[in-house]
Order: C-alpha cells, then structure tokens, then sequence
C-alpha cells in the first residue's frame, strides 16, 4: 500500500512540473522570467541549477528572472542585434557595384511611351559581372539567390516581361524597379 501512494504523490509532482513549465511556456520575455524567478526562489530555494534540473529552464534566465524580482528593474531584450546581419550590410559596398552593373546595362524606352529604363540582365548575370568587372571572388559573393533578393531588396520586383516589349520572350522575367527603371532578363542571363 505504500508503494502505491508513492506512485501517486510522484504522479502528481511531474503533473505539477508539467504545469509550472506549460504556464512559462505560454509567456514571453520579462514576464516568462519574473515567473520563472519567482517559482525558484518560492519552491526550489532561490537555486538556479535546480531550476535547470527540474524545468529544463536556462540559468542565466532564472538568474535574470530572480534578479529582476529582488530589485524591481526589467532588463531589455535586444532581439534586432541577434541572428544574420543582411549582405549589404556585411558588405556595403556590393549594392553601388550592383547598382552601377544594372543602371550601365540600362537604355531607355525605345519608343519614349514610358519613363522606364530597360536592362536585360539576371541576378546570374550580375553575380557573374560583379567577378568579372567589379573584382570580387567566387567566395566573398552570395550565391545567385541572394543577388536576386538584394535586387529586390533595391526596388527591383520579379515580373513577366510584356509580349509587345520584347516579341519572342515568352518565359522571360522582368525585374521592375520603383524608380523609372526596369530590366528584361532571360534564364540565360542576356536578352
């Protein structure tokens, strides 16, 4: 008979813990750590490695939640440093060669109807233009993916390109910029 309540207090102890770390889960920054710090001072001694053990929380969260509760002040995230710094700003000078490879590859409307300039090159293009004129090796640049997503990210939009532009281009892709500027460019990099 003893075993059997044993079983059931041990039962209700992981029900309890299932709980406690449900109730943390479902909360976010200062609060998720002013309750995490007080579950480890109130039921586990104030022991940070015994909230690791327990709850699978980190140290250095109870120990900032603990300290935020004794001395009332909350400490700030600083979620925008964290995680990978975009390629323009790793390398700032990529978006001017960019930009002086597409803009030199420009003409205007041959037709004048539009304020638009026209440039029939490819994100595979303009990577392989950044190694042959611009200097850059095969390693330092991002691979062709991300020129196409700094392109975008300079104005340029993906679009079809218009029949009436460029007769005989079916499957071409257009890369518009906000600006009066826009490209025509073919899977093979060229039109």
């Amino acid at each position: 008979m003893g075993m059997v309540c044993k079983m059931k207090i041990n039962e209700t102890a992981e029900e309890f813990k299932s709980i406690i770390k449900n109730a943390a889960n479902k909360m976010s920054s200062a609060k998720r750590r002013e309750y995490i710090g007080e579950i480890t001072i109130k039921l586990l001694d104030g022991n940070a490695r015994k909230a690791e053990r327990e709850f699978g929380w980190g140290r250095e969260t109870v120990k900032t939640g603990m300290a935020e509760l004794t001395t009332g002040i909350k400490c700030l995230n600083n979620y925008s440093t964290r995680g990978n710094k975009k390629t323009e700003e790793k390398m700032p000078e990529l978006a001017d060669d960019i930009r002086s490879i597409v803009d030199s590859k420009s003409q205007t409307d041959p037709k004048f109807q539009t304020l638009f300039l026209y440039t029939r090159i490819t994100a595979k293009a303009v990577r392989q233009a950044l190694i042959d004129e611009k200097g850059y090796t095969d390693d330092e640049l991002p691979c062709e993916n991300t020129v196409g997503n700094i392109l975008k990210r300079m104005g340029y939009k993906l679009k079809r390109c218009d029949k009436k532009l460029n007769s005989g281009l079916h499957n071409a892709i257009l890369f518009v910029q906000n600006i009066p500027t826009v490209a025509c460019v073919s899977g093979n990099g060229f039109v």
